[in-house]
């Protein structure tokens, strides 16, 4: 199954992009309770706010496709998936969120026959949003939420692309908030020059607009934290894969929407060092 609908659901998604990333600023800006979830992660009234507003639009753009969604499917509410579906995390960086920093994101992914075919991430402090035009095509503007635009057209776009990494001088991203032993003996592997953290999957933005070579992610993740950034990364020239070089494979209903670890690549996986 192919889809093409990149630049439609984009402009349908632009304005429900834009009020949950003001409904997010509210909270950032003031004071906002957090709470616990099943799985010991942060939740806020934020997330769920966010997120109805993104059903909302996506119900009205894209009618009759299932919708899983971060907060929904803690409480519960997963519907049945098939071939097409979408991925929505309304603030993917939530610990980053509640300590004030700007690199947190809502993330609106579509898949397609298990691999991402559509991706819009948008960081609203930073008032960048990322969006695919295309299988091949990938877009950065500048929009802060207050914006009255009300599709693409009236954005400047800038089309993204990875580097051509360097095997003998790499710049490695990493978690603010997820680092661990198994990641750093995996980066020993590389010669890694230098190492940026960042938060949420704002990592795979900026490998996709080459700033970085990889970002490996050795620990517990779900779908609907990497759909987005990955369509955007594979759009701009990258792609991601499994420890062992496979892709990712999306829709693992009975894994309850689990990953597996994962590497963001620039181009393609590097040889590591013997």
């Amino acid at each position: 199954m192919t889809w093409s609908g990149h630049a439609a659901l984009a402009d349908a998604l632009l304005p429900a992009l834009l009020e949950a990333g003001r409904i997010e600023l509210a909270y950032y800006n003031g004071t906002v309770e957090v709470e616990e979830k099943s799985d010991s992660s942060p939740v806020t009234a934020a997330d769920r706010e966010a997120e109805a507003v993104l059903i909302r639009a996506l119900a009205g753009a894209a009618p009759g496709i299932p919708v899983v969604a971060e907060e929904s499917a803690a409480a519960g509410s997963i519907p049945e998936v098939g071939d097409i579906f979408f991925l929505v995390d309304p603030l993917d960086g939530t610990r980053e969120f509640v300590k004030k920093r700007d690199e947190f994101t809502i993330n609106v992914g579509l898949v397609v026959a298990g691999r991402p075919a559509f991706g819009a991430v948008y960081a609203p402090v930073l008032g960048e949003l990322y969006v695919t035009l295309g299988p091949s095509e990938a877009v950065v503007a500048n929009i802060m939420p207050d914006s009255t635009a009300r599709s693409l057209a009236e954005l400047q776009l800038r089309r993204i692309f990875t580097r051509e990494p360097d095997p003998a001088a790499l710049v490695a991203l990493g978690s603010r908030s997820h680092r661990s032993p198994a990641t750093e003996d995996f980066l020993s592997r590389y010669a890694i020059t230098e190492m940026k953290a960042a938060g949420s999957s704002i990592k795979f933005c900026l490998i996709a607009r080459g700033e970085a070579d990889l970002y490996p992610r050795i620990g517990e993740t779900s779908e609907w934290d990497t759909a987005a950034a990955e369509a955007v990364l594979a759009a701009a020239g990258g792609c991601v894969t499994t420890l062992d070089g496979r892709p990712l494979v999306y829709g693992k209903a009975d894994r309850r929407f689990l990953n597996p670890h994962f590497v963001a690549w620039a181009k393609r996986p590097i040889q590591a060092r013997a």
